[in-house]
């Protein structure tokens, strides 16, 4: 039985899948693989944008289980669900593009060529709070390079990946090709990143348990793409200062409140840190402080003046009250928030740090409602602190300086690194995925394909091959 995390409601039944349900749907997925690869690219083009037609058609029905399934606000369910067809679409196009190549053989009698083939089946293994778009982002591509895929939701958001099942069937999609395995992960989760006849695991969760993935994973040779932690820098420079600026003091502090706040900070690319210049600092702090006091939250889901709902479930809450609490004795201020709203909804909270060793908050993920802000001398420090942690996912800057902006860009250590906007963006072109402890590859776009396909070098012998004396 799952349950909304926004008033408690019991919103439906999904089977409690074991080990051996994993290797039903294995097994289906190798049987029907092949004769997808084997269709002409074009049908294969055809049935992927049938796909998203039909993620659009039924973008209500999608919208609103996303709402009351993983405790979205109506506009971030119904931006999973077109950017899932917006995937979707760019999917189909990079179906037509698994390119080979050929080579110049160092043997003139030889000719080296080289294919591009599907692995065969592929997991993904997606996470609560967007668990729509970060099914499809490696369920479309790897579809697209011509593999089947076995996916996991999330115990705590397993409605969506059934009905994501029922619309890619309804859009032609093949039985057997897209397969859903509900349930605990303790009783399926090793078994899926053990099972032999899967060959990679896309997975987007906390670094801990990307860490196990990985570790399981090894032991059969899988290929991984790990999605997983970060602690997002929003860099706020000097030269916003100009309120005729094209990037200016409120409009700086929109783009922070976006980024920190949007589903409650429940994103993995949130701008969870601030990290602002000394000679904006009390001008940017409050204008934030201001403007993050106006959020309105609730767990009226439809309300379009409701920024964000609820976190996914108590124990999230209770990580968010330690850190909190964890900065408020370290002698940290606690500028707005700080405490519980209604249900399991925190309000948004802005927490100034005199100095990184003050809170754990600074280090680790909080999944919520929350951001520190830290001010500094100069982008020299700015671009010291962005670095100053283990993980490397998303990074963005506030500036109107080109030449400061690309200096950021070229010294902060993460995935992406976004200017004149805050650090959650996607696009379905754009390799999306972190460094250091925020994971390893990419998706999206044509940068997908060497992670969802192998190549093979194929030589063939043009003439006759001379032989050393030994063997002639």
């Amino acid at each position: 039985m799952t349950k909304s995390p926004a008033n408690g409601q019991e919103l439906g039944t999904v089977a409690k899948s074991a080990a051996a349900d994993v290797d039903v749907a294995v097994a289906v997925a190798k049987k029907t693989q092949p004769s997808w690869w084997e269709r002409p690219v074009l049908d294969r083009v055809r049935i992927l944008i049938q796909c998203a037609d039909e993620i659009e058609k039924n973008a209500a029905v999608l919208a609103r289980v996303l709402m009351w399934d993983s405790g979205s606000i109506k506009g971030k369910a119904m931006m999973e669900v077109m950017y899932s067809a917006s995937l979707f679409r760019t999917a189909a196009g990079e179906a037509q593009r698994l390119y080979g190549d050929t080579f110049p053989n160092d043997k003139p009698h030889r000719m080296s060529i080289v294919i591009r083939e599907p692995l065969g089946v592929v997991a993904v293994v997606s996470p609560f709070n967007a668990p729509l778009v970060l099914c499809v982002k490696s369920v479309a591509f790897a579809l697209a390079a011509g593999n089947a895929v076995v996916s996991k939701p999330s115990t705590e958001t397993p409605l969506i990946a059934v009905h994501l099942a029922r619309t890619l069937h309804a859009a032609g999609l093949p039985a057997g090709l897209f397969n859903v395995v509900t349930g605990p992960s303790s009783a399926t989760g090793d078994h899926i990143c053990g099972h032999p006849d899967i060959h990679s695991i896309g997975f987007t969760g906390s670094t801990e348990v990307g860490i196990r993935v990985g570790e399981i994973a090894a032991r059969t040779m899988k290929r991984t793409h790990l999605e997983l932690g970060g602690k997002n820098p929003l860099l706020v420079l000097s030269d916003i200062a100009n309120p005729d600026a094209a990037l200016n003091i409120e409009k700086a502090s929109q783009q922070a409140a976006m980024g920190a706040f949007y589903h409650g900070g429940q994103i993995c690319m949130a701008s969870s840190r601030v990290i602002v210049d000394k000679k904006v600092a009390d001008e940017f702090i409050e204008a934030f402080v201001r403007r993050v006091q106006k959020l309105k939250t609730g767990l009226d889901l439809a309300d379009d003046m409701v920024a964000y709902g609820p976190v996914i479930n108590e124990k999230a809450l209770q990580k968010i009250e330690e850190h909190v609490e964890g900065a408020r004795k370290g002698g940290a201020s606690i500028l707005c928030g700080g405490e519980r709203h209604e249900g399991l909804c925190y309000k948004p909270t802005i927490i100034k740090l005199d100095n990184t060793k003050q809170a754990p908050v600074w280090f680790e993920e909080t999944f919520g409602p929350v951001v520190v802000v830290l001010v500094v001398d100069g982008i020299d420090e700015a671009i010291n602190m962005a670095n100053d942690t283990e993980y490397g996912l998303s990074a963005a800057v506030l500036t109107n300086d080109i030449k400061s902006a690309m200096r950021c860009v070229r010294e902060i250590k993460a995935g992406s690194v976004h200017v004149g906007m805050h650090s959650f963006q996607s696009d379905s072109m754009a390799p999306v995925g972190g460094t250091k402890m925020s994971g390893i590859g990419k998706t999206g776009g044509k940068f997908c394909l060497d992670h969802f396909s192998e190549l093979k070098w194929a030589a063939i012998e043009l003439g006759e091959a001379p032989f050393p004396p030994c063997f002639s």
